[in-house]
């Protein structure tokens, strides 16, 4: 095979393992929305229901290319992988405590954790591939807005 068909096929295995992720923790996600989660008091600045999949589908598109692109550099097994990695296993695992367990405050605990992590990433991608540091501006962002609903979610209905 020759390097572009490598990279290319790489590129998608990238993409199929991070929206994996993202779609087993829908499996968990959308059954408690309709009763659970709308049962919940929420701040005024919550985002309609429909605002959730099409962002973070965006936002896994872009980790799985920014993760593509410091592959391209530093290969697979390298630190900025390793925290990719690391990130990933915790973005899911969000979902497992807050839907699944309806661990509101473990949530949240959880959550700045994986902020510090998509920090991490973030500037290691970026000493790797400042493109690919860039591609994570937009999940630290959207991960801070989400602990921030995540923290008002808990103290409404602590």
């Amino acid at each position: 095979m020759n390097r572009k068909t490598v990279e290319l096929l790489t590129l998608f295995a990238f993409l199929a393992v991070t929206l994996t992720v993202g779609f087993i923790a829908s499996l968990v996600t959308m059954p408690n929305i309709p009763g659970w989660y709308h049962a919940l008091a929420k701040p005024s600045f919550n985002p309609p229901d429909g605002v959730f999949a099409p962002v973070w589908i965006g936002l896994y598109v872009l980790m799985a290319v920014a993760a593509w692109r410091v592959w391209r550099k530093a290969g697979l097994l390298s630190r900025p992988l390793g925290l990719y990695a690391v990130q990933l296993a915790l973005n899911g695992a969000w979902s497992l405590l807050f839907f699944g367990a309806h661990a509101v405050g473990l949530a949240l605990a959880e959550i700045a954790l994986l902020l510090v992590l998509i920090l991490a990433t973030m500037q290691s991608f970026w000493n790797r591939d400042r493109i690919a540091g860039l591609l994570f501006l937009p999940y630290a962002a959207w991960v801070l807005f989400a602990g921030a609903l995540n923290a008002a979610i808990w103290r409404l209905n602590g």
